[in-house]
């Protein structure tokens, strides 16, 4: 059986060393590293993710801000806003929740923010940056993964990997990440030819596809380390429950190591968002950048 990886367990105890390292600043430089969240309407699960992230963030110390903005709001308005922040010298990030409405740009707007204040890592920027392995901030779930993946293996460089799915937020950065620690990276997706052969070559899976229980445990090369960044709400035995991207069951009797849904990927991606913000912080004010994995 694999071993699980446990992803809440590790963002608990990389809240606790941000919120030590927040004490230091307070006390020593009189800094307080501050986070501000714009969500647009009342979308139930972006109310809930917003309300989490507001939370951790006065958790760990920091100085909190969330903006809530009505479903009709104008991109004008929504730009003015993010303008304002980005002129506030108390905010060190910004983060816009997606998805935004209809009437909004998204690629608009995430650009409109200080790309030294993007703490989720979408500008263009900082994509090209991190392309580019120039110093950048990385969007927040695929550096959870590259965090709970050296944690795991120590050492990276070598190994086989495959990113199951290339969207802007997962996909993509989580290429550059690990291309960046000497793996030999495979971009697949639902549309690639012969995927359970491709999966199956591979000591690293990521899962990022949005498709419940699609790559099968069978699938899965024996020993691999598997990442699985899905989180899909569905109905089983008559009973709702949440599933990632990988059928669990499964994978676990086959791979050495596996994130479980919930429970994985998930808590870390506040983390690293808090992380972020704290990194941001310290750059703004010619401070050493500290190093927490």
């Amino acid at each position: 059986m694999a071993q699980l990886i446990n992803g809440k367990e590790f963002a608990d105890k990389l809240c606790i060393k941000l919120a030590e390292h927040v004490t230091k600043l307070k006390k020593e430089k009189n800094i307080v590293p501050g986070l501000a969240v714009i969500r647009i309407g009342g979308d139930p699960a972006s109310t809930v993710y917003v309300n989490m992230k507001a939370k951790k963030t006065a958790e760990v110390g920091m100085h909190s801000v969330t903006k809530i903005l009505d479903e009709k709001t104008s991109q004008e308005d929504l730009l003015n806003l993010v303008d304002e922040l980005n002129k506030d010298v108390s905010i060190n990030g910004i983060l816009v929740q997606l998805p935004l409405p209809d009437q909004i740009n998204k690629d608009s707007v995430i650009n409109a923010i200080d790309p030294d204040k993007d703490v989720d890592g979408f500008h263009a920027i900082n994509t090209g940056r991190l392309w580019s392995s120039i110093d950048s901030l990385v969007p927040c779930t695929p550096l959870g993964c590259k965090m709970l993946l050296l944690n795991q293996l120590k050492k990276l460089a070598g190994k086989k990997a495959i990113i199951v799915g290339r969207s802007n937020i997962v996909g993509k950065p989580m290429a550059a990440l690990l291309i960046g620690e000497s793996c030999t990276v495979t971009i697949a997706h639902s549309k690639t030819k012969d995927l359970q052969d491709e999966v199956k070559k591979n000591d690293i899976v990521v899962a990022a596809v949005g498709v419940p229980e699609m790559i099968k445990g069978s699938w899965i090369k024996p020993g691999a380390t598997v990442i699985d960044v899905g989180i899909n709400r569905i109905e089983k035995d008559g009973k709702k429950k949440l599933v990632g991207d990988v059928e669990f069951s499964e994978a676990e009797k086959i791979a050495g190591a596996i994130t479980p849904v919930p429970g994985g990927v998930g808590p870390m991606t506040i983390a690293c968002l808090l992380h972020n913000t704290l990194i941001v912080t310290c750059k703004k004010n010619k401070l050493e950048i500290p190093k927490f994995f």
